[in-house]
């Protein structure tokens, strides 16, 4: 009884204690638990995987490398074979380096001899080059005589890091006689046979080493020449040429070229005056790949007011080794007719009462390649158009004897060429080289081509017989120019063959002796009617050679 007593007793408490805690509950509705710790968790940091590169194995393999050596036989056949002041025809527009010399002799056409090269500067950043040169004969034909004096001095030096000026200023003065009067008998004042000529040229011009940042390449040009001749005949020419290249990339470079040409002669006595104006463009596209290289382009042109559009189409196609080229071209230009022109291809003319210039327009094929180190040839076949070319008759007007030749113009002239080249060096020791040159002409208004000849055949060879001792020798071979008899009728003048040998050896280091032999044949023919050259003559002398830097 008493257990079940205290079983009663605890139970009713405990019921009565659960009840109180619920009244006494939050009765807003929400409850919430808080809990407090200390305790973060916290994961542990995994472990990473390191990847360790392994090293190459070593190349032990040997790399093939490919080389293109060009030939190095540098004495092409173009050169001569002496590198010796007499043996050169001194460039006067190259740079010395500073190496002069001083060349004189007597001949026996009473013919004094003189000749100088003289250098300044370090041929690198400027530099100035003096030549001189006088040479004069006199036969016993009567006024059968000439004289010819030029003197020369070009320059030039670099400015800033990419521009380079050059300048030239020139006197030349030629003086000879018209000494061809049929029948000699003929007799005439001095003064009325006398022909000289004087010319004054200037030339300046400006162009960038390397190209700028854009790819340009520049080189702007002047040239002015006043000619002159000892009837007080006044010309004058200036020629400004403004050319300008840009590259692009490798293969491709364009062209944007133009020129201005303008002359006036003045006759003496005469008020008016001849002005002949000529100026063109030149905008091409030029590309150059391993196996091609190329020009194509056009040349639109202004002739005294007259317009003419001339094609400028040029190609070389080349084999692999670079050793055979073959040329294909279609191009035109207009030559300028001028006063000292005309006088430089036959100093026996007249004044000219007009000036035509000539058309040309050229169409060709060839080839050009070289065997080995020591053999080269080229050949090439041509057809060219040419309208007004000048041409050189007699005048054979009563009185004058056909001692001068008056110009004509051959409105069309049509030309079927084939040229050739043979050329034979080895090193600086042996060099001969052949010229073969065969024209067909077809004319329009006149009956032959007037002081024109059809076959030229040249040989020049140079050949060091020992060390000190060197000959040169120069063969030439023509069939007669065509001329203009008295009675309008065509003639031929008889074909010809001239051969010149000179030989120059060494005596001391700066001094050489020298001698030439002309027209050792001793043939009197004719390159133009009624003129006729000199016969065997000989010069020789002394060159003496010396460096300004010693």
């Amino acid at each position: 009884m008493k257990q079940s007593f205290y079983r009663i007793f605890f139970l009713g408490f405990g019921i009565c204690s659960f009840g109180v805690s619920w009244s006494q509950k939050d009765s807003t509705g929400k409850g919430a638990i808080d809990i407090t710790s200390t305790f973060k968790p916290v994961l542990k940091q995994a472990a990473k995987i390191n990847f360790n590169a392994t090293p190459p194995a070593p190349d032990t393999a040997k790399s093939k490398l490919k080389y293109d050596i060009p030939d190095q036989n540098l004495l092409f056949a173009y050169q001569p074979g002496s590198l010796k002041p007499l043996a050169l025809s001194m460039d006067t527009a190259g740079k010395f380096d500073n190496n002069s010399y001083v060349k004189i002799g007597f001949g026996s056409l009473r013919t004094p001899y003189a000749q100088a090269g003289i250098s300044f500067g370090d041929g690198k950043t400027a530099g100035l080059n003096i030549y001189a040169k006088h040479v004069a004969s006199e036969s016993k034909r009567e006024f059968q005589k000439f004289s010819n004096t030029d003197v020369k001095l070009s320059g030039f030096f670099t400015s800033g890091n990419n521009l380079e000026w050059n300048a030239s200023i020139a006197m030349l003065q030629d003086k000879t006689y018209k000494y061809g009067f049929l029948p000699a008998t003929l007799s005439f004042p001095t003064d009325s046979l006398k022909q000289n000529f004087q010319t004054v040229a200037g030339r300046l011009a400006l162009h960038n080493i390397n190209k700028t940042a854009f790819g340009l390449t520049y080189s702007p040009e002047v040239k002015i020449d006043v000619f002159s001749d000892n009837l007080k005949n006044t010309e004058s020419n200036t020629v400004l040429s403004l050319p300008l290249q840009k590259t692009v990339g490798k293969v491709f470079a364009v062209n944007l070229g133009i020129t201005f040409d303008l002359t006036r002669l003045s006759p003496k006595g005469k008020t008016a005056a001849l002005d002949n104006t000529m100026y063109y463009l030149s905008p091409s596209l030029y590309f150059k790949t391993p196996k091609i290289n190329g020009q194509v382009g056009i040349r639109p042109s202004w002739d005294n007011g007259k317009f003419k559009m001339f094609p400028n189409v040029l190609a070389d196609i080349l084999t692999p080794d670079k050793r055979f080229t073959f040329q294909l071209g279609w191009t035109g230009y207009v030559r300028k007719t001028t006063y000292q022109y005309l006088a430089s291809q036959n100093p026996w003319l007249w004044l000219p009462s007009t000036l035509k210039n000539t058309w040309v327009e050229e169409r060709f094929a060839g080839f050009k390649g070289s065997v080995g180190s020591h053999f080269s040839y080229s050949a090439k076949v041509a057809y060219n158009k040419l309208s007004n070319q000048p041409l050189f008759i007699n005048d054979t007007t009563s009185g004058y004897g056909g001692k001068s030749f008056r110009v004509v113009n051959e409105p069309e002239m049509k030309v079927v060429n084939f040229g050739g080249q043979l050329g034979y060096a080895i090193h600086e020791k042996f060099s001969i080289i052949t010229d073969l040159a065969f024209n067909q002409y077809t004319l329009k208004a006149n009956a032959e081509p007037w002081g024109f000849s059809s076959l030229e055949f040249n040989t020049a060879m140079r050949l060091q017989i020992i060390k000190d001792l060197w000959l040169k020798g120069d063969l030439f071979a023509w069939n007669g120019r065509h001329y203009m008899k008295k009675d309008g009728s065509p003639g031929k003048l008889p074909g010809a063959t001239d051969l010149n040998a000179g030989l120059e050896f060494k005596i001391t280091k700066s001094l050489n002796l020298w001698t030439q032999f002309n027209n050792i044949f001793n043939k009197e023919y004719q390159r133009w009617n009624q003129y006729p050259v000199y016969g065997f003559n000989f010069v020789g002398g002394i060159v003496f050679s010396f460096d300004q830097k010693n």
